[in-house]
């Protein structure tokens, strides 16, 4: 029994980090966690095969020391916006028993979808709102783009 034990510690001591941002490497997740505890071990996945092979498959999972410091680190890093994307951080345990849950295809799907058809009015308001940014797009290429403000955009990324 008390390997049972052992094993439910070490899944509430681990984290899976999802969402990441392709250019995120190994190396700068393991400084994001590290302030939260001591790092036991890390699993970066990769694409193993196909065209992406060798690319990041966007998520990871992190094995703190302690469940105390698992969980502080999922309080702080979730939601939290890294490379423009906020980061989704839940327990190992919790990320497997969210899989069984969603495996039903309709769990997901169906409840999204109704709410949205309920209210016709949210459907007219969000193509008007997709017209309006569609018109400042437009509106801001006919400035004639500055090249020099475009170049200063571009240089501002996650690599830095």
């Amino acid at each position: 029994m008390d390997l049972g034990h052992s094993f439910d510690d070490k899944c509430e001591s681990r984290l899976y980090i999802g969402n990441l941002d392709l250019r995120i490497t190994e190396a700068a997740l393991i400084k994001m966690f590290s302030p939260f505890g001591k790092i036991v071990s890390e699993d970066f996945l990769w694409h193993t095969r196909g065209p992406k092979r060798g690319e990041p498959r966007g998520y990871a999972f992190v094995q703190f020391n302690t469940k105390e410091e698992a969980k502080l680190a999922k309080e702080k890093m979730h939601g939290k916006l890294v490379c423009g994307r906020p980061l989704v951080v839940r327990l190992a345990s919790e990320k497997y028993l969210m899989d069984a849950a969603s495996n039903s295809p309709n769990a997901i799907g169906d409840s999204s979808k109704s709410s949205l058809a309920g209210s016709s009015s949210g459907q007219v308001n969000r193509s008007a709102k997709i017209a309006a940014i569609k018109n400042k797009l437009k509106a801001m290429e006919e400035e004639g783009g500055n090249p020099k403000k475009q170049k200063q955009a571009d240089s501002i990324s996650c690599m830095e």
